[in-house]
């Protein structure tokens, strides 16, 4: 994961168009934002991260690092 892909991602994209990218990448469709990622993987990854954080920060009015820290720390428990 590219912490510079996701913040941009959170910075210009809305939650629709996030969902719709998100969507257009499982039904292997081209994307209709700009998604920077090795491969569709990847791409997925910032993706998915990007929408958790925006909803943290609607959500909980936190701000995109406080979100980030979240978002990496529940990665983390999930591997372990």
């Amino acid at each position: 994961m590219k912490i510079p892909v996701v913040k941009k991602l959170v910075e210009n994209q809305s939650m629709e168009d996030l969902i719709a990218a998100e969507e257009a990448l499982v039904e292997d469709k081209p994307l209709p934002i700009e998604v920077g990622g090795d491969d569709e993987g990847e791409k997925l990854t910032h993706i998915l991260a990007a929408i958790f954080i925006l909803e943290r920060m609607k959500s909980d009015g936190v701000d995109f690092k406080s979100a980030l820290r979240e978002y990496t720390r529940r990665v983390r428990e999930s591997i372990s």
